[in-house]
């Protein structure tokens, strides 16, 4: 049993999890979209998040304990160098334009973990995006949105049309719905200069806006060209699985439910457009 824990602490520290989620959200869009599986955009997203993830995860901690790294940081940073190679392998499968885009979501990706604002705007000195107030959530939303969606559809030749549009705006409410029980369990850790959703409203105000934002990405639904009941019989359950992850959500909850259940969402999805097809 513990060799058993030590491997899923392994696969959840080291950012498989969350890489599954953005490929199954990827695939997701594929498939409402009636595009074939695209290998190569699917798995360089899943390894660039690996990449990205650790990257903004461990930064801090290897750059201040370089000299005598844990062992389980040492091997995460082995896993995504190897990561990182099969990123750049996928990367020139890639098409051009798609490739440009992936540029700019990489650069905020870096801006979020790396110091080079004034120190004045902040409480702490971590001089970067994810320490400006109240901007981490949106951020994350966006550069998930923009990675989930844009990129399958550039990488395909997709030209993009209203049903683009509302499905980019849909991500973007699913991501930030899908972040706040995370904001609810990081209340007691996060800086007040953060001004994250809970901090500033409270846990009870935030399940309501939760319940809210759900309802414009279900809602939404009804607003596409292509509307059949399998998808909205598919994201009903979604709302209704998202919604009782944040109803759900408090701010000593455990170990595993924000980092595993929630954050497998996102797979869920997928499986139930599977079985839905």
């Amino acid at each position: 049993m513990r060799i058993l824990k030590i491997v899923f602490d392994f696969y959840l520290n080291s950012s498989i999890h969350v890489a599954l989620a953005v490929y199954a959200l990827t695939w997701v869009t594929l498939n409402n979209f009636e595009i074939a599986y695209d290998e190569n955009i699917l798995y360089f997203n899943f390894y660039a998040t690996i990449t990205g993830y650790n990257f903004v995860k461990y930064f801090g901690l290897a750059k201040f304990h370089h000299r005598s790294l844990a062992s389980w940081l040492k091997a995460i940073q082995i896993f995504s160098f190897i990561c990182f190679l099969a990123l750049g392998y996928y990367a020139f499968k890639l098409e051009i334009k798609t490739l440009l885009w992936i540029g700019g979501f990489g650069l905020v990706t870096f801006l979020y973990a790396i110091p080079f604002l004034p120190k004045h705007l902040f409480l702490d000195q971590q001089q970067n995006l994810r320490s400006i107030s109240g901007l981490k959530i949106y951020v994350i939303a966006l550069v998930w949105s923009g990675v989930t969606v844009l990129l399958p559809l550039l990488n395909n030749d997709f030209s993009f049309n209203y049903d683009v549009v509302i499905t980019f705006l849909q991500r973007f409410l699913f991501v930030i719905a899908l972040m706040l029980p995370f904001e609810i369990r990081d209340m007691k850790y996060d800086s007040l200069k953060l001004s994250t959703i809970p901090q500033q409203i409270g846990i009870t105000k935030t399940k309501i806006i939760g319940l809210l934002v759900l309802m414009v990405f279900f809602l939404l639904e009804y607003l596409r060209d292509d509307i059949t009941y399998q998808k909205i019989l598919v994201q009903l359950i979604v709302t209704v699985v998202t919604l009782l992850s944040i109803l759900l959500a408090f701010k000593n909850q455990g170990k595993y439910y924000s980092a595993f259940w929630v954050e497998g969402i996102p797979i869920f999805w997928l499986v139930l457009l599977t079985l839905f097809s």
